[in-house]
């Protein structure tokens, strides 16, 4: 039944998805789900369709038994048909799962009441917006949106001020999934203000388009792809190059290199794309859309004039650049770099030793100025092992 439903035949398919509604086969839906990951998305998309299509006023009530099987391609066929033939019994139901549910069950509850704007649904989607469960925390966060309701929004942006930044990060994703734009300004604040900067920044281009944010404010813009390209292959995955539209980014960056911000960031493009085609660990698990996009890029900045791009370095070696700790990784010039041991930002002291260390230049006159304005012992100390 599996393979009919999921094959090419009409009449096979359309027997198979009337046999899981009409009987309500939880069995064969489990089956569904178990095999998401295996099954191409246009497949799980037909999937959906078919069920949906297969649904009546006498069988829909079978959906309320796959509710314990949570997957992302089937949540709109549930929750629409849900909405559909909604009554008083069915909402109280939802809003009873979306309270003492399993994960799964909340999850297909919240996107529910997307479409079933129940103001006692609030209280529920609040409660479950910051869970371990990332699908049920974007379903929250979306619902919540639809439902205009705005104390989650303005919770989630004083969320960002945190000095803890698993709770900040938290609130960058809820107000990606909320998809207000207005929030962007405070979220690329807290993505600067962060130790976690390169997981904020893979979330942004979710709300907004890394090309408008160059237009609106090019360093910004820049910050964001610097920070992306920091952790793609460790922190963000290699497919999400699609979502970033990072070919096309890094095309338009190429026609400012003039700029030493964007001479910066192509610089440490070149050398994370050498890095990701060169070691097979990056690219053995991808498919192969994502490693053609992958050596696409990396011949895009191979044709850029690199010591054009390295005569920028020295321009962006300033203690109140953004792009500092990019630029001492490809700075050569040492007078410029000890510079840096005089500045007031400890970590960028730490950083100029580490460099200093690793061009074979860091004596005892620059440590004992680096360390005249360090305050922080563990930065002391780090710095006298060197």
């Amino acid at each position: 039944m599996f393979k009919k439903l999921t094959g090419k035949n009409p009449r096979d398919y359309e027997y198979a998805a009337r046999h899981v509604m009409d009987n309500a086969d939880e069995k064969l839906f489990a089956e569904l789900v178990e095999k998401d990951s295996f099954l191409f998305g246009f497949v799980k998309q037909n999937v959906a369709q078919r069920l949906a299509k297969a649904v009546n006023e006498n069988n829909w009530k079978s959906v309320l038994s796959f509710l314990k099987y949570y997957s992302p391609s089937y949540e709109e066929f549930i929750a629409s048909t849900l909405a559909k033939y909604a009554d008083e019994d069915v909402t109280d139901k939802m809003l009873e799962l979306l309270e003492n549910g399993t994960d799964d069950e909340k999850t297909y509850a919240a996107k529910f009441f997307s479409y079933i704007q129940d103001p006692l649904a609030i209280e529920f989607l609040k409660a479950n917006s910051y869970t371990e469960n990332e699908y049920l925390n974007t379903n929250c966060a979306v619902t919540l949106a639809a439902m205009n309701e705005e104390s989650s929004y303005n919770e989630a942006l004083e969320k960002l001020k945190t000095g803890d930044d698993f709770e900040k990060l938290s609130a960058v994703k809820f107000l990606t999934a909320y998809g207000k734009k207005e929030a962007l300004p405070e979220i690329i604040n807290a993505m600067k203000n962060s130790a976690m900067a390169e997981n904020i920044a893979g979330e942004i281009p979710y709300i907004e388009s890394i090309f408008n944010i160059l237009d609106e404010n090019f360093e910004n813009g820049l910050l964001v792809i610097n920070y992306i390209i920091n952790g793609l292959g460790e922190i963000l995955g290699l497919s999400q190059v699609f979502d970033f539209e990072l070919f096309e980014v890094l095309e338009y960056i190429e026609t400012k290199y003039e700029d030493s911000r964007a001479a910066i960031v192509l610089l440490n493009a070149r050398e994370k794309f050498e890095t990701l085609t060169e070691n097979d660990e990056y690219l053995f698990d991808e498919d192969k859309n994502t490693k053609n996009e992958i050596q696409d890029i990396k011949k895009l900045l191979s044709n850029t004039d690199k010591n054009q791009l390295l005569s920028k370095v020295n321009e962006e070696l300033r203690e109140d650049s953004p792009f500092v700790f990019t630029a001492l990784d490809f700075a050569s010039d040492l007078m410029a770099i000890r510079e840096l041991l005089k500045c007031s930002n400890q970590t960028v002291i730490l950083k100029t030793a580490e460099v200093l260390k690793s061009l074979n230049n860091l004596d005892d006159t620059a440590k004992t100025v680096a360390l005249l304005k360090i305050t922080d012992e563990n930065i002391k100390t780090i710095i006298r092992a060197l």
